[in-house]
């Protein structure tokens, strides 16, 4: 069984974790503000009507705004808390509970693939690291032949970005382009933050 995440740690450890961040982004949406930058990049990415992995989905802000684009959205977090927050707020979107880690979407009777995924919102540092590469693996297997993923996440938090591209080699997928944000801003290599565009090979 994998290494429990690190998300979940940290509700195991302050039981408020979850619902505080529901309320979060919640008031910053109330308030007017952006919460989408991650979900416009992906829309531009796709044809309409694609069909979508919002992978780490939390409260459902990126795989919600995907859906309303007009878009398949099928989204997976391993905290419940955080899909009954979706589901409550989405409810025409599809949220599953699940650790990516063990991702299996054909067996809860989602056998198609994937034209994309997203992994949004720091995903990547909140699973457990010994999981990383397995849970770039299980995402990449969901996606069809040419089907591409998109990551961030913030830099200096304990995954090297040569790490992470090792990983993304060993489960199969080719860096397409690398971003230093979500709003498009170039590469550096002082960057503290890094978007990841990758593709599953094939036609």
């Amino acid at each position: 069984m994998p290494e429990q995440s690190t998300w979940m740690q940290r509700v195991a450890e302050d039981p408020e974790f979850s619902r505080s961040y529901v309320q979060r982004f919640r008031d910053l949406s109330a308030r007017g503000e952006d919460i989408v930058g991650e979900a416009r990049l992906v829309d531009a990415m796709l044809a309409r009507r694609s069909r979508v992995l919002d992978a780490g989905s939390g409260a459902g802000r990126i795989g919600g705004y995907l859906h309303r684009c007009g878009h398949t959205v099928v989204g997976v977090d391993v905290d419940p808390e955080l899909v009954a927050a979706a589901r409550a707020d989405y409810p025409d979107v599809t949220w599953l509970v699940g650790d990516l880690a063990e991702l299996d979407l054909p067996a809860q009777g989602q056998a198609e693939p994937f034209d994309a995924a997203v992994c949004p919102g720091n995903v990547m540092l909140y699973v457990a690291p010994s999981t990383r590469e397995l849970v770039l693996r299980r995402v990449a297997a969901h996606l069809r032949p040419g089907g591409r993923l998109a990551i961030g996440f913030a830099l200096g938090r304990g995954y090297p970005l040569e790490e992470f591209r090792a990983d993304c080699h060993a489960a199969g997928l080719e860096e397409q382009l690398l971003l230093a944000g979500w709003d498009l801003r170039p590469w550096r290599e002082d960057a503290d933050f890094v978007v990841a565009l990758l593709g599953r090979p094939g036609a």
